[in-house]
């Protein structure tokens, strides 16, 4: 069959799950990732066929879709921040969301709006990402930030081999540690940011979850007690005011919903220049703080 008329019919199966966009998305996408062929080269070489074997492994992979299997974990890689990272059901897929917070520390730093008030005899900028999940912020940071010496802690251990590879396959440098944050006192050294996009979805807020998400993405990644849903941010925002350098910085990636609470919280921490940013999609999402 040809490539074209398998499109077409790919589209077809699909497009009353995702809509005729979205499937014909996956389909480029699948498409250079199996072929290396682009949109283009496409309509360029109409002709161009499956073979049987390749027939078979559309025919799979569209059935893992219509069971709405991430595409992100049935290629095993996506794109964040213009790089390749490798993913699986072990770590959250990156979302552009999450690419804003990455743009705004690599910017503030850029610019010295902020970093210029930082400890100018320390040469190297420390960045600590806590929650790393892909690496997806600390590998971006190290690579976009130059002079940066960057860790970054999670729970799992499954989430930090993935971190690690991630890592080597962007060709930067850093320092993984396995650790519970909840149940860590001091984080034993200095650091000049601190970022973290941890778990904040409440367990109320199961309904608005798409499928995807909700059955294949790992669960201690995402959600939180409806009672206690600041936790997290809690503890870290603790040990931030310890372990940060004086104008030291704190990002966070958070709950559109609690964005006023996140700000009283920072306030009663005596968090300075506080700035809460909304994003593409217009809602509450990044806040910061400094020491």
């Amino acid at each position: 069959m040809s490539i074209r008329q398998y499109r077409d019919q790919f589209i077809q199966k699909l497009s009353s799950l995702y809509g005729v966009e979205e499937a014909e998305s996956f389909f480029y996408l699948i498409l250079e990732n199996q072929r290396q062929l682009k949109r283009l080269d496409l309509a360029l070489q109409p002709e161009l066929l499956f073979s049987e074997q390749e027939m078979e492994f559309w025919d799979e992979i569209t059935s893992q879709l219509q069971l709405e299997i991430p595409i992100q974990y049935l290629l095993g890689t996506t794109h964040f921040y213009g790089l390749e990272f490798e993913v699986n059901n072990n770590v959250l897929i990156p979302r552009p969301e999450t690419e804003e917070l990455v743009e705004w520390i690599v910017q503030d730093h850029q610019s010295g709006l902020k970093t210029e008030k930082l400890n100018q005899e320390n040469k190297n900028v420390n960045i600590l990402d806590i929650g790393t999940g892909s690496g997806c912020i600390a590998i971006s940071l190290a690579k976009n930030i130059p002079n940066a010496t960057v860790f970054a802690i999670d729970v799992s251990p499954k989430a930090l081999e993935i971190a690690k590879k991630n890592a080597e396959i962007n060709q930067v440098s850093v320092t993984f540690l396995e650790k519970n944050i909840l149940e860590t006192d001091d984080l034993e050294q200095k650091f000049d940011i601190i970022v973290s996009n941890p778990p904040y979805v409440r367990n109320l807020e199961k309904e608005e979850i798409k499928k995807n998400v909700l059955e294949y993405e790992p669960h201690l990644a995402l959600f939180v007690a409806d009672d206690d849903a600041l936790v997290f941010y809690s503890k870290i925002a603790q040990l931030a005011k310890k372990n940060l350098r004086p104008k030291g910085q704190l990002f966070f990636e958070i709950n559109q919903y609690l964005g006023s609470e996140m700000i009283a919280l920072l306030r009663e921490l005596d968090f300075k220049n506080i700035e809460l940013r909304k994003d593409i999609y217009g809602n509450d999402r990044m806040i910061y703080g400094e020491v």
